[in-house]
């Protein structure tokens, strides 16, 4: 279940480091020595990108993934009882990336996100059944499994970060379905945030190598033919590659794969406990900082990992792990690439000094308990599925912790509770004038016997009062 924005995806591939120096990823398959030269000039240019390619090419794939959809006839026609409902297949393609010989593949998840029935052709055309093991909507990754009867060809996941905006990149994958394409181009940008405000996978590579539908989940290779990046979409007005790709870096794409092939159901992310915002320009000037960079901490969890960190509020955050942070989105997603129990550098900008700190990475924690119930009844709630909130709540489904106890709503499927409006997302604050903190006082609330209801719920912000009668 999600509640921020999800953007639109399609694929790309990027980032390149220096053609002469050595490959720091996992050993990928020893291959025969290429008979042409990886270009390291402006003169090399008239040369090839082929051995990059022989490198790389064989472990990107092609996916394809079937549904059942369940197709609701024409309203005039069930008038005349000939409104049977229809099922339809629909189909999905896209690219993805070998990354264990054993047959572990990453695409994306929006590629086989419902999908009842997916295929993996590989490079040499043979084709397997796979399944999912792990699907990550916030990064929009799905880690895949297939049973090829022997080790497979293997790209080699380059997570060191040392990519940098110039550098020259590949996309690998299979756009249209027309076959394995490669197109080339440079890092146009890195730490490009989708959302900003503080989305964990918000830190993309940003690319101008051509990026089509069905590049989705293919691979984004630097000059080493190691993986830098899985191609994730594109910002276009006509649907197709203008230039401007991103993909999710290998640091995220690692995180993902080790939880998969660990046995995990979800990506653990450590949390910051802490609210933060972006320094503004105004911000920047209020705070007599040079630069509007760097992220403003509003409000502190107490006990969290910041409060022990030594993090107070006021505090801008401008470094994590020596690495400059530019907006919540960023630094969120190079928080979510540790593991929980991992160290973490900060670099906190306080009394026109900077000061490191040392935060320890943890998991959010699930108090109080989740608590998930679908409401019964002839009450407003009916048919809504709610849950208490808490950190852990929050990360997995992107909202606000600081919004303080209450009942979320997760979904709405009928009842009376669709008739009143509530909606995904909600937080249920007042009922007939009690304040409503747990699922367990919503639903003793609920029972009450009385046909008109009072009731105050907070959606994006703000709070909405409103009488109903059952």
């Amino acid at each position: 279940m999600r509640f921020r924005h999800m953007v639109p995806a399609f694929v790309l591939l990027a980032a390149c480091s220096d053609p002469t120096a050595r490959s720091t990823a996992q050993p990928a398959p020893p291959l025969a020595a290429p008979a042409r030269a990886v270009p390291t000039s402006a003169l090399g240019m008239k040369q090839s990108f082929a051995p990059v390619v022989a490198k790389a090419a064989p472990a990107v794939v092609n996916i394809s993934s079937k549904r059942l959809v369940r197709q609701q006839a024409d309203p005039f026609w069930e008038m005349f009882g000939r409104g049977a409902p229809r099922e339809r297949v629909e189909g999905s393609l896209g690219s993805g990336v070998i990354v264990r010989a054993d047959g572990v593949i990453v695409t994306n998840n929006h590629v086989v996100e419902g999908g009842q029935e997916i295929t993996v052709a590989l490079a040499d055309r043979r084709e397997f059944p796979a399944r999912i093991l792990l699907a990550d909507p916030r990064t929009d990754l799905a880690i895949l499994k297939i049973d090829a009867g022997g080790a497979l060809p293997v790209l080699a996941i380059d997570d060191t970060g040392d990519a940098q905006v110039g550098d020259l990149v590949l996309a690998i994958g299979d756009p249209f379905g027309v076959g394995q394409t490669v197109t080339n181009g440079i890092i146009s940008a890195l730490n490009r945030s989708a959302d900003p405000s503080g989305d964990a996978a918000s830190s993309y590579i940003q690319t101008d190598a051509a990026i089509n539908p069905g590049n989705s989940g293919g691979a984004l290779v630097d000059m080493d033919g190691d993986l830098i990046g899985v191609n994730s979409f594109i910002l276009s007005r006509s649907g197709t590659s203008s230039g401007v790709g991103f993909a999710v870096p290998a640091t995220m794409v690692r995180r993902v794969v080790e939880t998969a092939v660990g046995g995990g159901q979800a990506v653990v992310r450590p949390w910051l406990g802490a609210r933060t915002q972006a320094v503004t320009a105004e911000i920047a000037r209020s705070l007599g900082l040079a630069l509007p960079q760097g992220v403003l901490v509003a409000q502190v969890w107490p006990g969290g990992p910041a409060a022990r960190a030594g993090v107070r509020q006021g505090d801008v955050i401008s470094q994590i792990d020596g690495k400059p942070v530019y907006d919540p989105g960023g630094l969120n997603f190079a928080l979510g690439a540790h593991r929980p129990g991992d160290g973490v550098r900060l670099t906190v900008r306080r009394g026109g000094a900077d000061v490191p700190l040392s935060l320890r990475a943890e998991a959010p924690p699930a108090t109080p308990a989740r608590d998930e119930r679908t409401l019964s009844g002839r009450n407003p709630f009916e048919g809504a599925t709610v849950v208490n909130l808490s950190p852990a709540v929050a990360e997995a489904l992107g909202v606000d912790p600081f919004l303080g106890p209450g009942v979320l709503v997760l979904s709405v499927q009928g009842g009376l509770a669709v008739n009143v409006g509530l909606r995904p997302g909600d937080l249920i604050r007042e009922v007939n004038g009690k304040r409503i903190e747990s699922v367990a006082q919503l639903a003793a609330a609920a029972t009450a016997q009385t046909r008109v209801w009072q009731v105050t719920i907070e959606r994006s912000g703000q709070a909405i009062s409103a009488t109903f009668r059952t």
